[in-house]
C-alpha cells in the first residue's frame, strides 16, 4: 500500500503540489493531466527523488524516509528520455542499472535478459543506444524499471514523441505487468491510458481534483461518450492542443 498525506511542494512562490492525500493499492493508475499540472513534480516524491515542502510519503504504513535503500528496492521508475548513455549498447545500460539496484553479478545476467525479452529487445541489446529509435529507448527504459521485479512502478510520460504502433505497443507492456504491483503511469495523453488503467486520477495546478474508474468519471461529468470527452470537458482551457489520436 502506497499512502500520500498531505504532501505539498513549494517552489520559492509557487505551489506545485497543494495537500496531496491518496491510498493507492495494486492496480494500474492513470495520473492525467495538462503539462504543467504537478505529475512529475508528483513522480518525484513517490520516488523519493526531492523532498516534499509538507506531508510524507508511507509504504506499508512506514515513512519511506525512513524505508531508505529498502523503499528504493522496491521501486522502478521509468522518467522520460532522460538518463540514457547513448555510448552505452542496451545491455550494458541494464547491467549498470542493475547493479546499481543491488542485483547481484550472479543473476544480472538471467533477469537482464527477462527484461529484455519482454520487451522485445533482444536483437538490439548489444547496439548503442545512441543508435536507438525513440520507441526503443522508452522500451529500455521500461526494461530497466522492472529489473528486480519492483512492487511500485512509476512511469513518466511513457510514450512521449512514440508513433502510434510504437505508443500501441508500450501501452500494452505496461498492462500485462499489472497483478500484484501497484503502477502508475503519468500522462497527458488520454488515449495511453483509458483503455489499461483501473482509476484515473485528475490532476490540475497542484490538485488532485478528481479520481475513479473510466466509466464512473464519464457517468459523472454528462454522461460523456469516452474520458477524451471528460478530458477536455475538465482541461479543455487549459490545453487546445491536447493529443486525440484513438489508439
Amino acid at each position: 500500500m502506497l499512502t500520500l498525506n498531505g504532501i505539498t511542494k513549494k517552489y520559492k512562490d509557487k505551489t506545485a503540489l497543494s495537500d496531496v492525500s491518496l491510498e493507492l493499492d495494486c492496480g494500474i493508475y492513470g495520473l492525467l493531466g495538462p503539462n504543467g499540472a504537478g505529475k512529475s513534480t508528483l513522480m518525484n516524491i513517490i520516488t523519493g527523488n526531492i523532498k516534499p515542502t509538507e506531508g510524507e510519503v508511507l509504504w506499508d504504513g512506514t515513512d519511506i524516509c525512513r524505508l531508505g535503500w529498502e523503499f528504493r528496492s522496491l521501486i522502478g521508475y521509468a522518467p522520460q528520455q532522460q538518463g540514457l548513455y547513448n555510448s552505452f549498447s542496451g545491455r550494458r545500460f541494464l547491467s549498470y542499472m542493475a547493479a546499481l539496484k543491488g542485483i547481484s553479478k550472479k543473476d544480472a545476467g538471467n533477469e537482464i535478459d527477462r527484461v529484455l525479452s519482454y520487451v522485445n529487445m533482444q536483437d538490439a541489446a548489444d547496439r548503442a543506444i545512441g543508435g536507438y529509435s525513440g520507441g526503443m529507448k522508452q522500451r529500455i527504459l521500461i526494461a530497466q524499471a522492472i529489473l528486480g521485479c519492483p512492487k511500485l512502478i512509476v512511469l513518466d510520460e511513457p510514450t512521449a514523441g512514440l508513433d502510434p504502433k510504437e505508443r500501441v505497443r508500450v501501452r500494452e507492456q505496461i498492462k500485462a505487468l499489472s497483478g500484484d504491483k501497484i503502477i502508475l503511469v503519468s500522462t497527458h495523453v488520454v488515449s495511453d491510458i483509458a483503455p489499461i488503467a483501473g482509476e484515473i486520477l485528475l490532476i490540475r495546478d497542484g490538485n488532485i481534483i478528481d479520481r475513479g474508474g473510466v466509466e464512473e468519471l464519464c457517468q459523472k461529468y454528462g454522461e460523456s461518450r469516452d474520458l477524451e470527452e471528460v478530458y477536455m470537458h475538465i482541461f479543455g482551457e487549459e490545453e487546445r492542443h491536447v493529443e486525440t489520436d484513438s489508439l
